[in-house]
């Protein structure tokens, strides 16, 4: 969505004239028909004053690539950093917990008394290799929770 289909649709929410939102931002009304129209674009400052008045990030007012029609305040606003961290941190507990998947299935295989010996060194015992095998789906499964959560909010 373009800036000027994001100020109309602002506008609009808002029930403000093109006369009201000028008057608000001390501009006249001819200028927000040509921010409107896509004739022009707004100063900086006038930006500044757009996003604070309707309590928007100027990362929408700016961005085409935002959702079309959804104007998140700077409160709702997702940083990159965080869904990233958010990715990383899902893609390392399933991994994880696959790994120790892979270690406890062979170990299981190869040598089962040190699967014994994981299992009575465990301080929880549901029966032996139970709490390893409950840890490792748990870390899977809340790896692919936070994967699911950051890939909603791209």
């Amino acid at each position: 969505m373009a800036l000027s289909e994001k100020l109309y649709t602002l506008r609009k929410k808002s029930g403000l004239s093109q006369e009201q939102l000028a008057e608000r931002l001390g501009v006249s009304r001819q200028a927000i028909s040509k921010w409107e129209s896509g004739n022009s674009i707004p100063e900086s400052d006038k930006l500044v004053a757009i996003s604070n008045y309707f309590n928007v990030s100027l990362d929408y007012l700016l961005k085409d690539d935002e959702p079309s029609g959804v104007a998140l305040s700077t409160d709702e606003t997702v940083t990159p950093t965080t869904n990233r961290a958010q990715w990383i941190l899902g893609i390392v507990a399933c991994m994880g917990g696959a790994i120790c998947l892979i270690v406890w299935g062979l170990l299981s295989i190869l040598s089962p008394t040190a699967s014994g010996h994981i299992s009575e060194s465990s301080t929880i015992s549901i029966d032996g290799n139970g709490a390893f095998l409950i840890l490792c789906i748990a870390a899977i499964v809340v790896g692919a929770i936070l994967l699911l959560k950051s890939s909603k909010r791209k």
